[in-house]
């Protein structure tokens, strides 16, 4: 039992960290595009 509550929690966290990566993007994309349309020009890059 222990062994599938383990495995469900990797899933769970797994899900959790792929969900937010894909949302990440797409919120730093709209960033940009809301940037550009009201600033102009390119946002600042904290890379």
């Amino acid at each position: 039992m222990k062994e599938n509550e383990l495995t469900q929690r990797l899933m769970w966290t797994g899900l959790l960290a792929g969900i937010g990566f894909v949302f990440s993007i797409v919120t730093e994309r709209v960033a940009e595009f809301v940037w550009r349309r009201f600033i102009g020009g390119e946002p600042p890059k904290n890379h």
